[in-house]
């Protein structure tokens, strides 16, 4: 697998990078994992890096998106936090990432059984974790499905928060960086969001955030 340079990176498009991803994850969840050598292309990136994908996922140790998505060292900007919510750091990092360092498609994953989104359902206060949950509590809000057991004991409650809390990370990114709104509705760049199955490793993106600029995607 050849390590990414410049030209390679600016040949990508928002769809490729998608379909890239896409790709990867099916290689993942068929245990087929591409032969890299790690060694050389840590050696190759030495100078620079350009990664074609920005992802932010959850820290659960279960997610990480260079192993679910089957990529190399110097593939994707991976931006890990609990319940994978956004604050002015991780916009800034993203920016970083699509407007100086040329990546084509910013990616929201989510994921199953997720321990924020359950604390965010439980009411959760401890520390400076009361904070990060509270970020996540207007998706618990959102869900109107539900009407009993609205707690983590509730599987079906859980996930439902789960995809609400993603598909609102997708419309906060745009509302609340004009830089990277640019970006999208230009072209340059993509946004999708999605949710990661930890059972089975597959990833699921949700049409419906799907933004690709114009000509619109699947969006």
């Amino acid at each position: 697998m050849k390590t990414l340079t410049k030209e390679m990176q600016a040949a990508i498009t928002p769809s490729m990078a998608i379909d890239l991803l896409k790709e990867g994850n099916k290689r993942f969840v068929n245990n087929l994992k591409v032969n890299r050598n790690l060694l050389q292309q840590a050696n190759e990136t030495s100078d620079g890096q350009h990664p074609f994908a920005v992802i932010l996922s959850c820290i659960d140790s279960r997610t990480s998106a260079e192993l679910i998505f089957d990529q190399g060292l110097g593939d994707i900007f991976s931006v890990r936090i609990a319940g994978n919510i956004i604050n002015e750091d991780i916009l800034g990092s993203m920016e970083f990432a699509c407007k100086v360092a040329g990546s084509k498609i910013i990616v929201v994953l989510g994921h199953t059984k997720c321990g924020a989104v359950k604390g965010a359902c439980d009411h959760v206060e401890m520390g400076n974790l009361t904070a990060l949950l509270t970020k996540i509590r207007p998706a618990v809000d959102d869900e109107t499905q539900t009407k009993e057991n609205r707690n983590s004991s509730n599987p079906s409650f859980v996930e439902n928060v789960s995809t609400i809390n993603v598909k609102r990370t997708v419309k906060s990114i745009m509302e609340r960086s004009p830089i990277l709104k640019e970006m999208i509705e230009s072209g340059s760049i993509g946004i999708v969001g999605g949710t990661h199955d930890i059972t089975t490793g597959e990833v699921t993106f949700y049409p419906e955030t799907m933004n690709l600029g114009t000509p619109r995607g699947n969006g």
